[in-house]
């Protein structure tokens, strides 16, 4: 995908390019907003849905138990902590340990590999990351749109 930045910047930088969701898919990326000691936001490649609330992901830069910092970890994995199973908040397994779980971080969503059907506007009433399913029944408003000439990448 051709979506650059810092973490905490793709999933707004990937609107008008790609789809953007709040489910995951393999080879989607999960897009983590800059918070606490994570300032400028995470990415990570979503490699498998184990279920409705787990996935595993492979990323970099991530620490823990014997884990060096710029490494590469595959094979990790990360549930859904948020209330509504909406992947709004997600907790990562931690180092290499199976069964432990670090705190509960803030998720934007999913970024998808595959054209943003919505013709590149983001509109006001609508849910970020189409969370909304009545979309349709808002009044619309166009508030931003990609700049001309940008389209979509594989």
């Amino acid at each position: 995908m051709a979506v650059s930045g810092n973490g905490g910047q793709w999933w707004y930088n990937a609107a008008g390019l790609y789809a953007r969701s709040s489910r995951p898919e393999a080879g989607s990326i999960m897009a983590f907003p800059g918070s606490g000691g994570m300032r400028a936001g995470h990415v990570a490649v979503v490699e498998r849905v184990v279920s409705s609330r787990e996935v595993l992901i492979h990323h970099a830069n991530w620490g823990g138990p014997g884990i060096r910092r710029g490494s590469i970890m595959r094979g990790v994995s990360v549930v859904d902590a948020s209330p509504n199973n909406d992947w709004s908040q997600v907790r990562v397994q931690v180092g290499h340990s199976n069964e432990n779980y670090g705190r509960t971080y803030p998720l934007q969503g999913f970024i998808h590999n595959r054209p943003d059907t919505t013709g590149g506007a983001m509109f006001a009433g609508t849910s970020v990351g189409g969370r909304s399913a009545r979309a349709a029944s808002y009044s619309i408003e166009e508030v931003a749109q990609a700049p001309a000439g940008r389209s979509a990448r594989r």
